[in-house]
């Protein structure tokens, strides 16, 4: 399905903005944040840019057709999160490998299957922050190596409860990706059925 008939840059202008200036106001260990001067129409504006190194997330869904989620405290907004396993890629790691590093190290899962869902940026009015989802099948229980600044509860929870009441979620890419996972689902499904 297309959203649009024409590319998004007939649709909304042109796709890149003349960047005046650009400076780095801060550079951490995860992010870093740009301060760009661009031309508009108006004049020239200032955009302020959260620079991050992309990161995925992962929907374990079990043979009972649960999934894994981990509840955590997130100190941005001041309590726990229930959210599908996720992290930050390493340098020189595809999303693919940090998927399968992120579940065995948060929910001491490996799968036999992954099925790459898409990706997405979780708030692009500031944050470069690509997320790339998976769908991981076929699981088996392996050590959890979490970090040293993780203290992870996991929780299983049937995919269809998820679904039912996406309300109780929080977090932005955990319900992105669960959406992902339902119409991947209902797809696989159909192939199913099509092929009997």
């Amino acid at each position: 399905m297309k959203l649009w008939q024409h590319q998004p840059a007939e649709r909304y202008g042109s796709s890149t903005a003349q960047v005046v200036s650009s400076r780095r106001a801060f550079e951490g260990k995860v992010i870093s944040v740009r301060v760009d001067e661009i031309a508009a129409e108006s004049g020239t504006v200032t955009r302020e840019v959260v620079e991050h190194g992309g990161a995925v997330v992962v929907a374990a869904v079990d043979a009972e057709g649960r999934v894994v989620l981990a509840r955590q405290y997130r100190h941005a907004v001041g309590g726990p999160l229930i959210e599908l396993p996720a992290g930050g890629l390493e340098p020189g790691e595809t999303p693919a490998e940090t998927a399968r590093r992120e579940l065995r190290e948060e929910a001491g899962l490996t799968a036999s299957k992954w099925i790459p869902l898409g990706s997405f940026f979780a708030s692009p009015g500031f944050l470069r922050e690509e997320l790339h989802a998976f769908l991981a099948l076929e699981l088996s229980s392996v050590e959890r190596d979490l970090d040293d600044d993780e203290d992870i509860e996991l929780l299983w929870v049937p995919l269809a409860d998820l679904l039912a009441a996406p309300h109780e979620l929080r977090d932005a890419k955990t319900l992105a990706a669960l959406l992902l996972v339902e119409r991947r689902l209902e797809s696989l499904a159909g192939q199913s059925e099509g092929e009997r």
